[in-house]
C-alpha cells in the first residue's frame, strides 16, 4: 500500500509539473501583448516604454526562463500581482474561492443523492414504467447544456415564481443556502444524469452475479439482498465516477458563475481572460487543474478499499 501511494504521489507531482508549464505557455500563447495592457494601451505608447515594461515584468526573458522564475515563485505561494486589480492574485484566490468551494460542494451533495437514488430507483424497478422515467429524464437532463439550464432555472423559478434569488452568493449559512440553489442545481443536472446511468447499471451488474441469486433462493429478504449484496458490490465504479464528476466541476463553474453573476473563480477567471490579466487567468488555472488531479489521486487510493477485487488484481 505504501509502494502504491508513493507511485500515486510521484505521478500526482510530475502531472502537475506538466500540466503548469501548458497552463502557463498557453496563456502566454494567447492573442495579445501583456506589455501593451500593462503600459495602458496602445494610445501614446512608443517603443521605448514598451521595452522598459517588458523589462520591469521580464517579459524579454525567454519563455523557459519565465516559466522558472514563475514556477518558483509559486512554490513559494507566491502567486503574482495582478494586472487590473494591483492586488496579490493569492489574495484574490482567497476572497473568491470559499464561494466556489461552497458551490462546488452543494452541487455534490445534489447529484450523489438524487443521482444515486434515482440510479438505485431504477435498478430495483428494471423492466418497469419508473425504470424508463427515470432513463428518459436523465438523458433530457444530459442533454441540455449547463448555461442552458440556468437560463431555464432563472426563468422559472427566479423570475416567474420569485421563489430563489438569481445574483449573488448570500450571507450566512440560510442565506448562502438560498441563493446558491439555483445555481447547484444547474450545475449538477448533467452530472446527476451521469451518476444515475452508472448507478444503474453498476447495480445491474452486481445483481448478476451468481452469489445474489444463491441469496435470493435461500429466502433471504429484497432489501438486505439490495444493501448488503448488491449495493456494497456496485459501489467501486459508483464512488469512482462521483469523485472524478466533483473534480472536473471547479471548470463547469466558469459557466454557472458568470451565468448567476457570483463572485468565485470561476467568474474571475472570465474576467482574467478578457483583460488579458495574465497571473490570474494562470493562477486559476493551476488551482482548477491541481484539485481535479488531487481528488481524481485521492479516488484512485481509496478505490481498491471499496472493491477488494481491484487490490486483489493489482495484486
Amino acid at each position: 500500500m505504501l509502494a502504491r501511494i508513493s507511485r500515486r504521489l510521484a505521478g500526482l507531482l510530475a502531472t502537475l509539473l506538466a500540466a503548469s508549464f501548458v497552463i502557463f505557455a498557453a496563456v502566454y500563447a494567447a492573442p495579445g501583448d501583456p506589455a501593451v495592457f500593462l503600459a495602458g494601451g496602445r494610445d501614446k505608447l512608443t517603443p521605448e516604454k514598451l521595452e522598459l515594461v517588458r523589462a520591469q515584468y521580464h517579459l524579454d526573458e525567454p519563455l523557459v526562463v519565465q516559466y522558472g522564475r514563475w514556477l518558483g515563485d509559486c512554490l513559494q505561494f507566491d502567486l503574482g500581482r495582478s494586472f487590473k486589480y494591483s492586488d496579490q492574485v493569492a489574495d484574490l484566490l482567497t476572497a473568491r474561492f470559499p464561494t466556489t468551494l461552497a458551490l462546488v460542494a452543494y452541487a455534490t451533495v445534489l447529484f450523489v443523492v438524487l443521482g444515486v437514488g434515482a440510479g438505485i430507483l431504477a435498478a430495483v424497478r428494471r423492466g418497469t414504467w419508473i425504470d424508463s422515467a427515470v432513463v428518459g429524464g436523465t438523458t433530457l437532463a444530459a442533454s441540455v447544456p449547463s448555461f442552458v439550464s440556468a437560463i431555464a432555472l432563472v426563468a422559472l423559478f427566479g423570475v416567474q415564481l420569485g421563489w430563489f434569488p438569481v445574483t449573488g452568493s448570500g450571507e450566512g449559512f440560510a442565506g448562502t443556502l438560498h441563493h446558491l440553489t439555483l445555481p447547484a442545481l444547474a450545475l449538477a443536472l448533467g452530472a446527476l444524469a451521469l451518476i444515475s446511468r452508472v448507478t444503474r447499471q453498476a447495480m445491474a451488474d452486481a445483481g448478476a452475479a451468481d452469489h445474489v441469486e444463491v441469496a435470493r433462493a435461500s429466502g433471504v429478504p429484497e432489501r438486505e439482498i439490495v444493501l448488503r449484496h448488491v449495493l456494497r458490490n456496485a459501489l467501486g465504479p459508483i464512488v469512482t465516477m462521483c469523485g472524478l464528476v466533483m473534480a472536473g466541476m471547479l471548470a463547469g463553474t466558469v459557466v454557472v458563475e458568470t451565468a448567476f453573476g457570483i463572485s468565485g473563480i470561476g467568474s474571475l477567471l472570465v474576467g482574467a481572460i478578457n483583460t488579458h490579466d495574465f497571473p490570474v487567468a494562470q493562477a486559476v488555472l493551476l488551482l482548477m487543474v491541481t484539485g481535479y488531479i488531487v481528488v481524481t489521486t485521492l479516488v484512485d487510493l481509496v478505490h481498491p478499499l471499496l472493491d477488494p477485487r481491484v487490490k486483489e488484481a493489482a495484486a
